[in-house]
């Protein structure tokens, strides 16, 4: 088992991190344009990756969109802003987002930190900590660490559900030739009634 250290983000820049992940959501769906990062809190500087997520508040609500990496040379204010992007877009779950959406949307950014590659991911998972990568056969795919909790899944179940989202077998992260991949992140979140920002 490897591991690397990444961010750790204050509530401020939590808070922050989400509000640009919203900000470059509008500029793109609103205007297409690409938002810039603008003056960063000193954070954003460090070199790690992120995780964008957009779900609507309508109806019984889903998933809009979500992108993003656990792996990253770019400084964390320019993947959130790609990863925003690249959620709203059509590549993401699709359909892209339309501008009527926007005022339906929350919006929350993982912010990642401590990466281990696993032998034994069964044994090292932290359902509620952890995020799974999963990589094989040229595919690859990933959830949230959040994900497990909000639906009550078991730690097998997690995991079989990253491989089936990397298009491979349930059990393929049993696989040898199949790399698996555990990531801390923090998460930061809108509350839907009123835009305030939490933690989770």
């Amino acid at each position: 088992m490897s591991q690397r250290q990444g961010v750790n983000l204050s509530y401020e820049d939590g808070a922050r991190a989400v509000e640009l992940a919203r900000e470059s959501v509008e500029s793109f769906v609103q205007h297409g344009q690409r938002e810039q990062p603008g003056s960063m809190r000193e954070a954003f500087y460090e070199r790690t990756g992120a995780f964008v997520r957009l779900e609507s508040t309508r109806g019984r609500g889903s998933l809009r969109g979500c992108a993003g990496g656990y792996r990253s040379g770019e400084q964390l204010g320019h993947v959130i802003v790609d990863a925003a992007i690249e959620a709203a877009s059509e590549d993401s779950c699709g359909s892209e987002v339309t501008p009527s959406e926007l005022p339906n949307l929350t919006v929350s950014v993982c912010a990642v930190r401590n990466v281990v590659l696993t032998d034994d991911p069964l044994a090292d998972l932290e359902l509620g900590t952890h995020g799974v990568a999963i990589d094989g056969g040229g595919e690859s795919g990933w959830l949230y660490p959040t994900v497990p909790v909000e639906n009550r899944w078991s730690a097998e179940e997690y995991l079989d559900r990253t491989s089936r989202k990397a298009g491979l077998a349930p059990k393929a992260w049993q696989d040898d030739d199949v790399i698996v991949t555990l990531f801390e992140g923090q998460v930061f979140r809108e509350r839907d009634a009123d835009g305030s920002i939490e933690e989770l």
